[in-house]
């Protein structure tokens, strides 16, 4: 059974932030698909769905590794049943790419989830967050808001990755790519 994780950070100071689009994914599938509520278990929280569960580490974005192996053995999980979802700064907002495997790019999130497993084989849905402004620490960058004007943008990317990602879970991650890795919202 395939796993969505959606990545972002605890809290509600960080709900509308560029780090936490993985969770806004996360949160927009699990409407969309009439899943089960949120139960918490150590270092993550999930929800089930008919076809899949959905994981959101509860650790802060830069230890998202650390609950894997957890939310791994209790949904009886392998990696090839993995598909996380994530910020990407390189990708402008609109954009979203699918990959089968992948270095971290940057990513300090994915970079802890590599640690973690010890390989980089697993699926992403990569959101784009970028351009970041001139003259902005990154830090500064991806624990900022969208603007009124960005969060247009975003919830339709947000939809356009839900429905990437019922691409992937019904046809294969190669149809996903085909797809959705050239279209942009604008």
């Amino acid at each position: 059974m395939k796993v969505l994780v959606g990545l972002g950070n605890p809290g509600p100071e960080y709900v509308f932030t560029r780090h936490n689009v993985g969770f806004m994914l996360a949160d927009m599938i699990k409407e969309r698909k009439g899943c089960s509520p949120w139960k918490g278990e150590r270092l993550y929280l999930y929800s089930r769905c008919p076809d899949f569960s959905i994981v959101k580490p509860t650790t802060f974005m830069n230890l998202s590794g650390q609950a894997f192996p957890y939310f791994m053995r209790e949904l009886g999980a392998s990696i090839e049943d993995i598909i996380v979802a994530y910020d990407d700064i390189w990708l402008p907002l609109g954009r979203i790419r699918i990959r089968k495997s992948g270095s971290d790019g940057g990513h300090n999130g994915v970079k802890s989830i590599i640690e973690a497993l010890g390989r980089e084989d697993f699926a992403r849905i990569r959101i784009g967050i970028g351009p970041k402004l001139q003259g902005m620490r990154l830090a500064e960058y991806v624990l900022s808001e969208f603007s009124d004007d960005e969060l247009k943008i975003l919830y339709d990317v947000l939809s356009m990755a839900s429905e990437a990602f019922e691409v992937i879970i019904k046809d294969g991650i190669d149809k996903a790519m085909s797809l959705f890795n050239s279209k942009e919202v604008t």
